[in-house]
């Protein structure tokens, strides 16, 4: 890799990261980024490592950012809910090698998943929310089908649609 490629995939990567950052802050501004209930619009960017794989450490690093900030935030959430993120960031990329255009949306899974599996843990043994582990993946997997889910394939087809004005 020269660096001007160096260079270009540093700062997608970093890109990414401060907008999953910006999109998480904007949830929490609703009490939507965190708890039981949460929508995190910028779960929809874990789509994007099928265009960039730089995407990957930029999703990882702005989710931990972004866990950082949440006032009263545990290390254990700081930790495994990036984790979560991250596992759903790779999930993405090498399901996209697999799947064609219309089957797309499959590479949504991986972070709905993640998440369905590892945000409840977090929210029971981290700071003791006396919710079921049911209910709690119940309403992060409803949070993660409409932000991950249905806003990453969105995203992933209005990407694909203007490829060639942003692609170079």
């Amino acid at each position: 890799m020269n660096t001007k490629q160096l260079t270009l995939y540093t700062t997608r990567g970093a890109l990414i990261a401060a907008l999953y950052v910006v999109l998480t802050l904007l949830a929490s501004l609703f009490g939507l980024s965190n708890g039981v209930i949460q929508f995190r619009i910028s779960e929809a960017l874990c789509i994007l490592p099928i265009f960039f794989p730089e995407a990957i450490p930029g999703l990882f690093i702005g989710c931990f950012i972004s866990n950082l900030m949440v006032p009263g935030a545990v290390i254990w959430d700081i930790i495994f809910g990036s984790v979560a993120t991250l596992i759903g960031a790779i999930g993405a990329r090498l399901l996209a090698r697999w799947l064609t255009h219309k089957l797309m949306w499959v590479a949504t899974i991986p972070t709905i998943l993640a998440n369905v599996i590892i945000v409840p843990f977090i929210l029971i043994y981290a700071y003791g929310s006396p919710d079921s582990y049911d209910f709690i993946a119940l309403t992060v997997g409803i949070g993660e089908i409409v932000c991950a889910g249905i806003g990453g394939s969105a995203l992933y087809y209005v990407l694909k649609k203007y490829e060639k004005l942003w692609l170079k």
